[in-house]
């Protein structure tokens, strides 16, 4: 097996004595410089895995040196220790591809596992090595979607029937899934990819404004309306609209939803005449709609007008297998727009990320590597940097299931009517008063609660 390579340029000739002696002892082998150009030289020679290198040399500075060895070799894995460690040097030495700062005098456990790290990082390998390199054949498209798992495959075929008609479909799945990148492939794969597709986030929008921004409204017909505007609907033409998160659309506007769906034709918020429009609707929720239709807060007519069509995504924890090519694309376009190197995952970090059950989806995944990509100096992601976050995720999570056996504030509402009632015997005067509201409120959380009643009711 060979010796792992490290050379150590410092000017500090005590300094090169303990550190040769304590990495020759760790298995390494160690070649020593004392100048910049010295250390330049032997770089081209010895080919080292490691480079550790000091800030202040006699003939150039090392910060200098470390631009040198970067276009030299492309270098990565360099470790700067330095006595003169002010803000400004750390920031250029990060800048400039150091992959750790180390200030002396130097905390030897600090600078071996920094040396472990730089290896590691080192040489990504694709089979039996420690890292798993990225495929160099797989490019960045934006708005493509990954998957190679039978349902997502489902899910294109589904894409390509749907983009030949203008049926209006619903697209269900839970946050982060990716319904939105499905909804633009629908329009752009369709013969009216050359017309507007506009969105809308409905949860993002009150419900009063929403109107407007979906219909349009004339002059004057509320507070602010200083001219008149036309709504996504009438901009779109014969083109897409796609509502993201319908079941937030109020219940009073829902009606009025349907009606364009079924007439397609519409009225500006405070006009008189009918306006048409033959846009074509894709919706999206993470909400269970028709379980909103049985508890009465969404229209049953709406539902199955929206839902002509639907495409069911799945979650990340069911679809596994697409993780490790949905890290190489994530990670090429992370490189794309943060202008990083990434070359690969060590494979304990990527173990990681296949057991973890990802409930932000797509999406979290992409946060989490971009998060790591920042946080990593080097080509390869170590699991040290991706178990951090995972780590936190995991904890918030389990936070989160340790509060499920709380009830809700509705439940203590319920649970504390009820013993009221209980207590006067149904007699519902001296409940509202001993709880403190009227009598028509008090009728209406029974009903609402479906609090059991019984026989003894008094003075209803």
């Amino acid at each position: 097996m060979r010796k792992r390579k490290i050379l150590i340029i410092d000017d500090e000739q005590s300094l090169l004595e303990s550190l040769e002696m304590f990495f020759s002892e760790k298995g390494f082998l160690v070649h020593c410089a004392t100048s910049a150009l010295e250390g330049l030289k032997m770089n081209n020679s010895v080919e080292p895995d490691v480079i550790i290198l000091d800030v202040r040399l006699p003939d150039k500075n090392g910060l200098d040196i470390l631009e040198e060895l970067h276009g030299s070799r492309r270098v990565k894995n360099i470790i700067i220790i330095t006595a003169f460690h002010d803000m400004d040097t750390t920031i250029k030495a990060m800048k400039r591809g150091a992959l750790e700062y180390i200030p002396k005098p130097i905390d030897i456990e600090e600078l071996e596992q920094a040396v472990e790290r730089a290896v590691k990082v080192g040489k990504p390998t694709r089979n039996g090595g420690d890292a798993i390199s990225l495929d160099p054949s797989l490019t960045y498209e934006k708005g493509k979607i990954i998957g190679k798992s039978r349902v997502m495959k489902e899910i294109f075929k589904s894409i390509g029937i749907l983009s030949e008609n203008r049926v209006t479909i619903l697209i269900e799945g839970e946050t982060g899934t990716g319904k939105e990148l499905i909804a633009r492939a629908i329009h752009y794969h369709s013969s009216i990819k050359d017309l507007p597709l506009l969105a809308i986030n409905c949860s993002a929008i009150v419900g009063t404004l929403l109107e407007s921004e979906l219909f349009g409204h004339e002059k004057g017909s509320f507070t602010g309306a200083i001219s008149t505007k036309r709504g996504k609907f009438e901009l779109a033409g014969d083109g897409t609209i796609f509502l993201d998160e319908v079941s937030e659309i109020p219940f009073e506007l829902q009606a009025k939803l349907l009606r364009f769906l079924q007439e397609k034709e519409f009225e500006r918020v405070g006009g008189e005449r009918s306006l048409k429009s033959n846009a074509r609707v894709i919706a999206a929720t993470n909400r269970d709609l028709w379980q909103m239709v049985n508890d009465g807060i969404f229209r049953e007519d709406l539902y199955y007008r929206l839902s002509v069509a639907s495409i069911k995504v799945p979650p990340l924890r069911e679809r596994k297998s697409d993780i490790p090519l949905l890290i190489e694309y994530l990670l090429k376009k992370i490189n794309s727009e943060l202008h990083r190197n990434i070359k690969g995952v060590e494979e304990k970090a990527a173990a990681r990320i296949m057991v973890y059950d990802w409930p932000g989806n797509v999406r979290e995944l992409e946060n989490i590597l971009t998060r790591a990509a920042i946080a990593t100096s080097g080509e390869v992601i170590l699991d040290e940097s991706l178990s951090q976050l995972v780590q936190k995720k995991e904890s918030k999570e389990k936070e989160k299931s340790d509060f499920s056996s709380i009830p809700s504030l509705q439940e203590v509402e319920k649970d504390h009517i009820a013993r009221v009632l209980q207590h006067t015997n149904w007699h519902l005067a001296k409940a509202s008063e001993s709880l403190q509201i009227s009598r028509s409120t008090l009728w209406r959380k029974i009903k609402e609660y479906e609090i059991a009643m019984n026989e003894h009711i008094k003075n209803i």
